[in-house]
């Protein structure tokens, strides 16, 4: 076995990390695992399946229930597939008729500083 840092084979071992045995470089003190195993990742039909879900109004929590996935794993695929569409959208024709929701907001101060109007 060699060291990945310095390609040493004056290695000892060191410990126990989640279950793998851990080495540690003599010459250069590096520490590693003998074989490291990448996380594979989630397939692309399992991100296509989250987004759809997404799309059509669920909630970022219960597609992560529902598929056995982290909620803020899905949140980073849907920014990501957000930063790929366009900025804005340029119409031929300008609208005449335009649609607004009701909001309504707070602006100013209370009137009374205590409960039920008095101090």
């Amino acid at each position: 076995m060699q060291c990945p840092e310095c390609k040493s084979t004056h290695i000892h071992k060191n410990g126990k990390k989640k279950g793998k045995q851990n080495y540690i470089c003599v010459d250069c003190q590096r520490q590693f695992l003998d074989s490291y195993q990448t996380h594979k990742g989630y397939s692309q039909e399992l991100k296509r399946e989250c987004l759809t879900m997404y799309v059509n109004g669920m909630g970022l929590r219960a597609i992560g229930r529902v598929k056995g996935i982290h909620h803020v794993t899905i949140m980073n695929w849907v920014k990501q597939v957000g930063e790929l569409l366009p900025d804005a959208y340029a119409p031929e024709e300008i609208p005449q008729v335009g649609e607004l929701d009701e909001l309504e907001t707070f602006i100013g101060a209370k009137k009374t500083k205590s409960g039920c109007g008095q101090q």
